[in-house]
């Protein structure tokens, strides 16, 4: 019991590392993952590793192939579509209900939130935009008073995020994007705060569509093969 306490320790601290390195952009989509490497970063054995590779795999941030290895996942673009097609019923709904339960005191709050994220991405930190950003979506979440929907829009998070560490010279900088949505979502209108919601979704489809295209190019030339190079993207 106490053994299998233990590598069930290690495998949370192994899963929380990787998922870090790929959530924060430092492991590249469509890169490999060392089981062995990880292993002797950690100071831990192959088994909880494997243990915590394989959850990653079940969230959708990993693949494998068998005789190839593991990497971070390379999307499709019906994955992608697909995707988003989820998120925007999801986080549609979340907008709804706080337009209609939150209190001033949050909607104040949503509004500075929207503020600093916009101001983050203008400075193009991408850390601190990435862990802000994901505060943004999830506080909106939490007005909804849902936790069920709280729970579903924080799972599909994690995979696009994932794409918002991708740096494309073909995007243009957007003025306050979040502030509009903000105050979109403020208004007291549930309908007004949806529609808010499913264009400001629709526009980070439409630019993580310009992100990944090189990544679906990849994928379209070589298939299902695992290529073992670093994906060159524009800068």
């Amino acid at each position: 019991m106490k053994h299998s306490e233990e590598v069930s320790s290690l495998s949370t601290e192994a899963y929380e590392s990787v998922r870090h390195r790929i959530l924060r952009g430092e492991l590249s989509i469509g890169e490999g993952i060392s089981r062995r490497k990880i292993a002797a970063e950690l100071g831990m054995s192959f088994l909880p590793v494997s243990e915590a590779l394989m959850r990653l795999e079940l969230e959708g941030l990993l693949e494998s192939r068998p005789r190839a290895g593991t990497r971070v996942r390379i999307p499709t673009r019906d994955d992608v579509h697909g995707h988003y097609m989820v998120r925007e019923a999801l986080e549609s709904q979340a907008a709804r209900l706080f337009a209609k339960l939150a209190t001033p005191r949050e909607r104040a709050e949503l509004k500075k939130l929207a503020a600093r994220v916009d101001a983050l991405a203008k400075r193009d930190d991408r850390v601190q935009f990435f862990t802000l950003h994901e505060r943004l979506h999830r506080r909106i979440a939490e007005c909804a008073r849902c936790p069920a929907l709280s729970h579903a829009i924080e799972q599909t998070y994690s995979l696009a995020s994932t794409w918002l560490c991708i740096k494309s010279a073909k995007l243009e900088k957007l003025d306050h994007p979040h502030t509009d949505l903000a105050n979109g979502l403020c208004d007291r209108d549930p309908d007004g705060a949806a529609e808010a919601m499913r264009q400001h979704v629709q526009q980070s489809l439409q630019r993580t569509m310009i992100r990944l295209d090189p990544y679906f190019q990849l994928g379209e030339k070589h298939g299902k093969r695992f290529v073992r190079k670093r994906v060159e993207v524009e800068r």
